[in-house]
């Protein structure tokens, strides 16, 4: 009588056991450990409008960049500008408009970056080159004409601004934003422009790992 006693009492205390160590394994908490640097590489393309001397101004932008730690981009960037400046030249018998091809250093302070919208500065520091363009694209000696060393002046830019980004998912980021370009001085004759400075606004995508390498773990729950 006493050895059943027993047994059923080592019955119910491994069932219990049993029981307690299912119960256990079944779930789980997921933590993310924040202290770890996250890194990230995207492709960017953004369109921004603008001016120059108060005319229409159209700029495209194409960059690649890596993001440390969802609070700092450093990568290269590079725009195209065409802008509608009308200026007839006398030597040629046309009206022209401005364009320019310019890149560089693309670096972006990133605040709030935990939030699903953040706040950035981007800045880009670099060079590139500014000519003249025939503004009737259907005219025949436009198009067999070619552009000589006297029709290109080098310029200097430094273009910062203020970004909103709107995080969609772990790989896709809009951003809308404001810059403002600076450049060297130009002399292309007979033109009236001396710089290509000016305000410019505008959307873009970024597409690319904004958090990979983030550490995950798993903790039972008790």
């Amino acid at each position: 009588m006493q050895s059943t006693k027993i047994s059923l009492i080592l019955f119910f205390l491994v069932a219990s056991f049993s029981g307690f160590s299912q119960e256990e394994t079944d779930e789980y908490l997921e933590f993310n450990d924040r202290k770890n640097v996250v890194h990230g590489v995207y492709l960017g393309l953004s369109m921004r409008l603008g001016e120059i001397d108060g005319n229409s101004t159209y700029v495209g932008e194409l960059k690649v960049a890596y993001v440390a730690n969802q609070q700092f981009e450093v990568g290269f960037a590079g725009n195209f500008l065409y802008s509608e400046q009308d200026i007839y030249n006398n030597e040629r018998g046309r009206y022209e408009d401005i364009i320019v091809a310019y890149g560089g250093l693309h670096l972006e302070p990133i605040f709030f970056s935990k939030n699903k919208v953040n706040l950035s500065f981007p800045l880009l520091l670099g060079a590139g080159g500014v000519g003249y363009v025939e503004n009737n694209f259907r005219d025949d000696d436009y198009l067999e004409e070619e552009l000589t060393g006297d029709d290109i002046n080098a310029v200097f830019v430094a273009e910062p601004g203020v970004s909103a980004l709107f995080n969609i998912s772990r790989y896709l980021q809009i951003e809308a934003g404001v810059k403002y370009r600076f450049s060297s001085r130009i002399n292309l004759p007979p033109t009236r422009t001396v710089n290509i400075n000016g305000f410019s606004a505008g959307i873009g995508i970024k597409v690319g790992v904004f958090n990979m390498g983030r550490n995950r773990y798993k903790k039972n729950v008790q």
